[in-house]
């Protein structure tokens, strides 16, 4: 069966539901343990991403989360399976890319920032 990218997305946000804007503010706020992970390029996130985000391509991210390839290919952040993830990029699509490859990594506990950061600006939130 041929996938579409909507396919896709789909895809990714059955297995890491949507999290509103307000919702992530509360669990940022009452779970500082949790990564907000922008899969956009670099050149596409620099100084637009949310606050305390990590920067990592959707490209880099299996590696960066693998456990098995050596230390210096690995974020140390992403070591965890259980810690609470919430994947962000443009307007979300991305994201939810990124989120079904860390539930297929193992990740126990990812969302989807609903609306990406593109939502997370339009409801005049800071950016850096």
């Amino acid at each position: 069966m041929v996938k579409t990218f909507a396919d896709m997305v789909a895809e990714g946000r059955e297995v890491a539901p949507p999290i509103s804007i307000d919702d992530a503010k509360a669990q940022l706020a009452s779970h500082p343990e949790t990564i907000v992970v922008d899969v956009r390029q670099e050149d596409d996130a620099h100084g637009d991403g949310i606050p305390g985000s990590v920067n990592i391509p959707l490209g880099l991210l299996a590696i960066r989360a693998d456990t098995n390839l050596p230390e210096h290919y690995r974020d140390a952040r992403l070591q965890d399976r259980s810690v609470p993830i919430i994947t962000t990029c443009g307007p979300g699509g991305q994201a939810a890319l990124a989120a079904k490859t860390l539930h297929d990594m193992g990740f126990t506990n990812v969302r989807v920032l609903d609306g990406g950061t593109v939502a997370w600006k339009a409801a005049g939130n800071a950016v850096e």
